[in-house]
């Protein structure tokens, strides 16, 4: 499924030879998020991913950037999370050394140009913004909040417009040379290439350099906030998220929880969707889905309804939880929940960037690298009772957490019934 290589004072390399596949995909993942960040410093891994953007060395603009991946017939882009930043670019086979020598650029010899760093300052202010006139967004935000605190786990990863306008250009300069190493990375990449090639790629692309990478601060206990955070809007639909704190990223019953989530609201399939939406009318969208890191985790259920339907679709939401924690599911549900995470997992293994982003990611963060058939075993070892055991671990009404977002009238009493059904 895999080989890898920890190159001397460079980054680690990963690949997936895929016999046939006409493109190749490369993911850097640089280890460095937003738990990084103090208060002060909120933003900065973000910013960082923007700036490098702005012109590298040999790129010496975002034209030139540009013109490099599309002018190849391929695509890039970059996101930033609490704990790693990855840039990725897909491309023909033949351009596989165009795509690492971009990564390995974006990376390890950005520009940082003083007035490029002023001008970007508008442009995340801008993105911030789009992020909060969004109902959707804003109730994601105040649930963070809730959950995990005004901490690096419930702070936007923007950071804030006030935030973002006073960040010294000195602490973005001082993220790239103490974070963005090319020991501190990991190359993933999935093609018709061997390893061995990819690796002298990498070497070449990226080079040497270490140095000691700050630890983030330990997640809280959870949950860290408000029980119940609310954004009064006069919007024709509210916006509500609720959810408890879950499970760490590598924890022993993490691939049980994937089955839980697909039981509850992972699909068209799942109990929310049918019962809420179909049954009840309650909701056009809802599903539910998983938070993980290293040391913490939530279980999230997201859904727009009727203002005057809150109360009625709080309630449908909580008796799906208090039925998964109080009865088995039945074998033929759970059999399809199964299918349905194992399905979804092969299906994405046919495509260059899902395998780079599946093996990258693993290697990246988590304690070991699964190749696709023990994924696959892990899933299928899964039975009723495991769903349970962890469902009543999980699903405690201490830990319930709220964020709506609706006209204000329609926000009285929420509290009151965030309470688990007798």
């Amino acid at each position: 499924m895999f080989e890898r290589t920890a190159l001397p004072s460079g980054p680690r390399v990963i690949s997936a030879r895929l016999p046939g596949a006409r493109s190749v995909s490369i993911a850097a993942y640089v280890l460095a998020g937003s738990r990084l960040e103090s208060a002060a410093e909120a933003g900065v891994a973000h910013f960082m991913e923007h700036i490098t953007f702005k012109g590298t060395q040999a790129y010496p603009s975002t034209r030139a950037i540009s013109e490099a991946i599309e002018g190849v017939g391929g695509s890039f882009n970059a996101a930033t999370d609490r704990e790693a930043t990855v840039y990725w670019v897909r491309v023909p086979r033949r351009e596989a050394a165009r795509a690492m020598d971009v990564l390995g650029e974006l990376i390890v010899r950005p520009i940082l140009a003083a007035d490029e760093i002023e001008g970007e300052r508008n442009v995340i202010v801008e993105e911030i913004r789009s992020y909060q006139d969004d109902p959707t967004e804003q109730c994601q935000m105040l649930f963070q909040l809730a959950l995990f605190g005004d901490g690096p786990l419930g702070r936007e990863i923007c950071g804030d417009e006030a935030g973002i306008r006073a960040l010294p250009e000195a602490t973005i300069r001082d993220f790239w040379r103490v974070t963005y190493r090319p020991a501190n990375t990991v190359v993933a990449a999935a093609g018709d290439l061997g390893h061995d090639e990819l690796s002298e790629l990498a070497g070449a692309a990226f080079g040497q350099g270490n140095g000691a990478i700050p630890e983030f601060v330990p997640a809280p206990s959870l949950p860290a906030g408000p029980r119940v955070h609310v954004g009064r809007r006069d919007t024709s639909q509210a916006q509500l998220v609720v959810g408890v704190p879950a499970l760490h990223r590598d924890h022993p019953d993490s691939w049980t929880l994937a089955v839980l989530n697909g039981v509850l609201g992972d699909g068209m399939s799942s109990r929310l969707f049918l019962s809420v939406r179909e049954d009840r009318g309650l909701a056009y969208d809802i599903s539910s889905g998983l938070v993980d890191y290293a040391d913490a985790g939530a279980l999230v259920v997201s859904a727009g309804v009727d203002p005057a339907s809150l109360p009625e679709a709080l309630e449908a939401i909580l008796a799906e939880f208090v039925r998964l924690r109080d009865e088995l599911v039945p074998i033929d549900e759970l059999a399809k929940a199964k299918s349905y995470l194992s399905g979804g997992l092969e299906l994405r293994m046919d495509e260059t960037r899902h395998v780079a982003s599946w093996i990258g990611g693993q290697e990246a963060l988590h304690d070991r690298v699964l190749t696709l058939e023990e994924a696959l075993a892990a899933i299928e070892a899964v039975d009723a009772g495991d769903v349970q055991r962890v469902a009543a671990d999980l699903i405690l009404d201490d830990g319930l957490r709220l964020a709506a977002v609706a006209p204000a009238r329609y926000l009285r009493g929420l509290e009151r019934r965030l309470r688990l059904p007798a």
